[in-house]
């Protein structure tokens, strides 16, 4: 099941509404939480709901166990053996195809290639409970020795396929004790309406120019329909993720849970450095706290570290070498800010690096988007005069025409407007009272025009949905 369907909008989320608020006792909200995230995962294919039981229970003890140690040795013993099992988790459900792909390929083998179908959402809901056993061998956080609440952090459906990832210690005591405001409900309910319009009214839309410009034969792109294909990409990739991150964090604020930021306006970014601390900032922070610390042969090394971070960024959003290049290729500009030093790098002229920032950012979603090595080579040169099919054609130019009015709004939505709005509103009565009734009025118009767009359309699944 997916957020932007109209099963979801109009029968799952009323039940989940009304089964949740009929009850009072915070053990019987959590226990229905628990089923219908269950009911939700399994929707479409119900066996995959028995790995991520196993991923609880396994974790579960595991926590467990740190607790009961008495010294370190077992601690790290318990530590080890539920690393062990979480990144084979992943190693298995997303990454064998792949492995015995590239190993037939360099060793001339003919071994069989498992081709095991990968789980939604099985990378972020494993990170999670990675932070969680790692945060109590830290001892930042006690194990949680209830099972059932460890289950609903693990499996709590607004964020269980697509993140943010959550630290356990930012819902903990919320799992024990919340209560949802009528400010809460009224909050998260428009930050849902907003995602969702992100979502259904903005990046499928740009996705059908996307696939028209990318889609085809990267052999016949001319340089304009090159950049005009990347440079939408990059806007529809980050309208489907902040749109699942903002439904996201609507539905759990609906429910009592706050979760934290996992974008904060990335295309405003002067620097590489900034685009990452403001892009899918849970998995930013997750590599961050828990890679950056890690030491070779007994000491720290930055450089090792920042090359450990980009590599495993890269492999955490597929199995494909082009995310690996694309996680090195980030790096690789990080360590070039990072050695140029945050005091250097601001005596560049504002717009320099703007441009500098921007031009990085789209040739990285080119790389990201071709799979296919080859092809990714081709495109890439037909970013440059070096192209053989020309400047451009009348089927970019048309396409650019007949749909200037969406990409204009898309990217007026890159900026914070919600945020602008919020500090307008705060002036005075008279101009909090416009802005309420006309966000109320644009939500309820948002919610209404992504239905119709929903009925008879197969709907895009989010794209990161697969990482």
């Amino acid at each position: 099941m997916i957020f932007s369907s109209l099963i979801f909008l109009y029968l799952f989320m009323p039940i989940c509404l009304v089964a949740y608020n009929v009850i009072k006792p915070i053990k019987a909200k959590n226990a229905v939480l628990i089923i219908l995230s269950l009911a939700f995962y399994a929707w479409g294919e119900p066996t995959r709901v028995i790995f991520l039981i196993l991923s609880a229970v396994v974790n579960y003890f595991v926590g467990i166990g740190i607790g009961a140690a008495k010294q370190e040795k077992y601690q790290k013993l318990c530590l080890t053996g539920g690393l062990i099992f979480n990144i084979g988790m992943i190693a298995v459900f997303k990454y064998s195809g792949f492995i015995m792909t590239n190993i037939n390929s360099i060793f001339s083998a003919d071994l069989p290639v498992p081709e095991i179908v990968q789980m939604a959402g099985i990378s972020f809901y494993t990170f999670q409970v990675i932070s969680y056993i790692v945060d109590c061998y830290w001892g930042k956080i006690k194990p949680q020795k209830n099972f059932f609440k460890l289950l609903l952090y693990v499996c709590l459906f607004p964020q269980l396929i697509a993140g943010p990832i959550v630290r356990y210690e930012t819902i903990a005591a919320e799992i024990d004790d919340r209560k949802t405001t009528l400010e809460d409900f009224s909050q998260g309910l428009t930050r849902f309406v907003v995602g969702l319009a992100k979502k259904v009214l903005l990046a499928d839309q740009l996705f059908r120019i996307v696939e028209d410009m990318l889609g085809g034969s990267v052999n016949s792109l001319t340089i304009f329909g090159s950049w005009y294909g990347v440079i939408l990409y990059s806007l529809y990739i980050y309208f489907d993720f902040s749109g699942y991150s903002d439904i996201a964090i609507g539905l759990g604020r609906i429910f009592g849970f706050h979760f934290n930021e996992n974008f904060d306006h990335p295309y405003l970014c002067k620097d590489i450095t900034e685009f990452w601390q403001r892009w899918h900032i849970s998995l930013g922070s997750f590599f961050r706290d828990y890679l950056l610390p890690v030491t070779f042969f007994g000491k720290r090394n930055k450089y090792l570290s920042l090359f450990l971070v980009w590599l495993c960024t890269g492999i955490w959003h597929g199995a494909n070498w082009n995310y690996i290049i694309w996680g090195l290729y980030y790096g690789l500009f990080i360590l070039l800010e990072t050695r140029i030093g945050k005091k250097n790098m601001n005596k560049i002229p504002i717009v320099i690096r703007h441009i500098y920032s921007k031009l990085v950012i789209i040739i990285g979603f080119g790389i990201f988007y071709f799979e296919d090595i080859g092809a990714l080579g081709t495109f890439l040169k037909n970013l440059t005069p070096f192209n053989e099919n020309g400047w451009g054609g009348a089927f970019e130019l048309s396409s650019l025409c007949g749909n200037l009015y969406l990409i204009i709004i898309a990217i007026v939505c890159t900026f914070p407007l919600m945020k602008a709005f919020g500090k307008l509103s705060e002036k005075n009565d008279t101009a909090r009272s416009v802005i309420s009734v006309s966000g109320t009025i644009l939500c309820m118009g948002m919610l209404a025009l992504s239905s119709i767009m929903l009925v008879d359309t197969t709907t895009n699944a989010f794209l990161y949905w697969r990482f």
